[in-house]
């Protein structure tokens, strides 16, 4: 199922005034659905969608491990264990779900997760102190 992201077509303004339909939806304001990547066990799940322009996006649904940034710059590959907390929604970490700014427990300690999980097809994250 699409969502739509753009403004609704018959709501209320910001005092309360009716505001008017001026436009249809457009294609251009829909998009997809929440990825909810999930930490997997071993086995990593990425799919493949089509977008806009014929162009291809890595969704990614279940994810093992995560390039972490230790010190001094360097990049080790970490398996991840668990999500810790996640700014979002305090549900997500229950059920395992990273979204960016999530804190996960890896082999070389917690991380906080920088990039966009389930658009991007890779988890990248800091290594927090």
């Amino acid at each position: 199922m699409r969502v739509y992201h753009g403004r609704g077509l018959r709501k209320k303004g910001g005092t309360g005034g009716k505001r008017r339909k001026h436009q249809d939806k457009k294609l251009r304001h829909v998009g997809g659905e929440f990825t909810a990547p999930k930490v997997a066990e071993e086995k990593e799940v990425r799919v493949l969608v089509g977008r806009r322009g014929n162009g291809k996006k890595v969704k990614l649904k279940q994810v093992a491990y995560a390039n972490v940034v230790a010190e001094a710059g360097k990049v080790k590959r970490a398996k991840i264990r668990t999500v810790i907390e996640t700014p979002d929604n305090r549900h997500y970490a229950r059920q395992n779900i990273i979204t960016k700014g999530a804190i996960i427990d890896t082999e070389l300690g917690k991380v906080k997760v920088t990039s966009r999980t389930g658009q991007d097809g890779v988890v990248n994250g800091i290594l927090v102190k």
